[in-house]
């Protein structure tokens, strides 16, 4: 269940993320705002292009050049972290946010072991000496479920398979116990069981330590085992924020359904797929009105030319002109 009556550990309010262009700034995202409460996994879904990543990156201050945060703010703990200097963010980064990338080949120095690393990160961020970090080391490997840790310790990341590899990865991302961590496609590159294995690990560090999670994926499956609250991104804005249960089961937003019908079922009726047509805007091709109306079945006359704002919509909340309290009648 999602924490209750607990104070946001992380807030982010209208981020906007622009890149330069010759013919003006382009808006990457835009306007996004939700917020994460600790111990709760907030899943952040959209097909390629949509921003996902590019907020998760926002959020750690590894954005990009040319890409800046063009306006908004981001806050941690009731402190604003958008505006810190590289030093004090990097010292955040690692410390206060824990990150997993997609490649665990990147996070990863072939030159070094893994406990090498560890130790080194464990240092970097908390008050300890070699012996007592290289402890916290061999215990960190063995809480993220890598068996033979006194001798794996020693091995270097290419005498890992991918699967242990993104273990070490989660074991750097939670070596100075942050209270938040930003998981930026953390299973794609694995095969299912241990997929489900990396799934029941981000769950337990939200139960266990309280841990608040972003999981930014495309994949629907791995929301539905982790997520508490999913939102769901169209061309850089968010369609859709609500319950888990609630987006899977009674999505509201046109794009949400069409995310939805697209997944395989295993049990209950076996349907023809859907597909959505088109394909998601470039950014400097982003439609007038909502962004999404040209791909939309449901589009009204007002989508063509008036971008809705996020409205209500039982426990979720979601940017479609259908839900007003008065839809308007005349389709397009």
């Amino acid at each position: 269940m999602t924490p209750k009556n607990t104070e946001p550990l992380l807030r982010v309010e209208n981020l906007r993320v622009e890149v330069p262009s010759r013919r003006g700034a382009l808006t990457a995202v835009d306007d996004v705002s939700f917020d994460i409460a600790p111990g709760e996994v907030l899943g952040v879904v959209g097909e390629s292009g949509a921003g996902k990543s590019l907020t998760g990156a926002a959020i750690i201050g590894l954005l990009e050049p040319p890409l800046r945060i063009a306006g908004g703010s981001i806050t941690l703990s009731g402190r604003r972290i958008d505006t810190l200097p590289y030093e004090a963010m990097r010292r955040v980064r690692g410390k206060e946010i824990g990150v997993i990338f997609q490649d665990p080949l990147t996070s990863l120095n072939p030159l070094h072991t893994v406990g090498h690393q560890l130790v080194e990160t464990v240092r970097t961020h908390l008050d300890m000496g070699s012996v007592e970090a290289r402890g916290r080391a061999l215990s960190l490997l063995g809480e993220v479920g890598i068996a033979a840790a006194e001798e794996r310790i020693d091995h270097y990341p290419h005498q890992f398979s991918g699967g242990m590899r993104q273990r070490v990865v989660i074991a750097l991302a939670i070596a100075a116990s942050p209270r938040l961590i930003i998981a930026d496609e953390p299973t794609t590159a694995l095969d299912v069981s241990v997929q489900a294995q990396i799934i029941a690990l981000l769950k337990r560090l939200g139960r266990d330590h309280g841990t608040a999670i972003m999981l930014v994926t495309h994949d629907m499956g791995v929301i539905a085992e982790t997520a508490h609250r999913v939102a769901v991104m169209y061309a850089g804005r968010i369609v859709e924020i609500g319950s888990v249960r609630k987006i899977i089961d009674r999505p509201s937003h046109p794009y949400t359904a069409g995310l939805m019908a697209s997944i395989p079922r295993t049990s209950g009726p076996r349907g023809r797929l859907q597909q959505i047509d088109g394909t998601m805007p470039r950014l400097n091709a982003i439609p007038e009105g909502c962004p999404f109306n040209p791909r939309c079945p449901k589009r009204l006359s007002r989508c063509r030319h008036d971008r809705p704002d996020l409205i209500p919509s039982g426990d979720a909340d979601v940017a479609c002109w259908l839900y007003l309290p008065v839809s308007e009648p005349t389709h397009a």
